[in-house]
């Protein structure tokens, strides 16, 4: 008697095979996206390996709203970060650069803040432009990046102004062994070394609150001391060049977590001013 099904062996086989394939496709666990952060590990108030910065905390929120699992590739935070991270393909977004740095796309801005003049509160040294002749007789404090002409803007501002022979000047990167090594501008000024320090406006911000003595701070002025020389910098997130759809979701978060984000940067003391555009329209 013939089978009513001659070929029932092989089908069933194939049956077999396809569910079994089913079931290893099935098992196969999902990709985790993966927002992969480049950081300084030793830099508050932005950035440690312990996540107590802003901009930690501002990473976070991304990752949340990405759906994503935070990654951190840390590097310290001075010449060759760009190239040896994101370049290199260590991380796919570095937290903090001036908009428009050309090395990265960068995002749209999500706060602007500026060099500030920073003193004791019990000190007569109440300085709120470069050229109030007492900058010439205290002992200023400025931070320094290297011996190449490539420096700060607040040191050009007093080099151009022959202010010299009374500055003292702390290297930016400072010395990495110590915990957050450009905060010791502040320590100095607390401590009577110097008069008046000149500080970028989210570290000041952050280390005035910590030092042991009251300390005040305000913008300084002029903005524009020159054309080429900013003292207000609007500050945004860096990706790879080309990046269009990862700029464009990370610009969608800046956007629906704006009020969050203001949270984290008030509480942090990061001092902020009007954006350029908004300044602009003010005219």
């Amino acid at each position: 008697m013939s089978s009513p099904c001659p070929d029932c062996s092989r089908i069933l086989r194939l049956v077999l095979a396809g569910a079994l394939l089913t079931c290893s496709l099935a098992a196969e666990p999902a990709l985790a996206r993966q927002l992969r952060v480049c950081a300084d590990p030793n830099n508050l108030p932005f950035s440690n390996a312990r996540q107590e910065g802003f901009e930690n905390r501002i990473a976070e929120l991304l990752a949340r709203e990405l759906k994503a699992t935070l990654h951190y590739t840390w590097w310290a935070q001075r010449r060759g970060f760009i190239r040896n991270t994101l370049k290199a393909g260590s991380c796919d977004l570095v937290m903090a650069v001036p908009a428009g740095f050309e090395m990265v796309d960068t995002t749209s801005p999500y706060y602007r803040s500026t060099y500030v003049f920073v003193h004791r509160k019990d000190s007569p040294y109440r300085v709120r432009s470069f050229n109030d002749p007492i900058l010439r007789s205290a002992k200023v404090g400025v931070h320094l990046m290297g011996d190449d002409y490539a420096n700060t803007p607040p040191a050009h501002a007093l080099s151009r102004r022959h202010i010299i022979d009374n500055v003292v000047g702390f290297p930016i990167y400072g010395d990495y062994s110590q915990p957050n090594p450009p905060a010791r501008i502040l320590d100095a000024l607390a401590e009577g070394r110097i008069d008046v320090a000149i500080v970028w406006g989210p570290l000041a911000g952050f280390f005035a609150r910590k030092e042991p003595v009251p300390l005040a701070m305000a913008p300084v002025s002029p903005a524009l001391d020159q054309a080429f020389l900013p003292m207000e910098f609007d500050i945004a997130m860096g990706v790879r060049h080309g990046e269009k759809a990862f700029k464009a979701e990370l610009e969608a978060v800046l956007k629906r977590r704006h009020d969050d984000i203001q949270k984290i940067l008030g509480a942090y003391g990061v001092p902020q001013v009007a954006s350029a555009d908004r300044q602009e329209a003010e005219r």
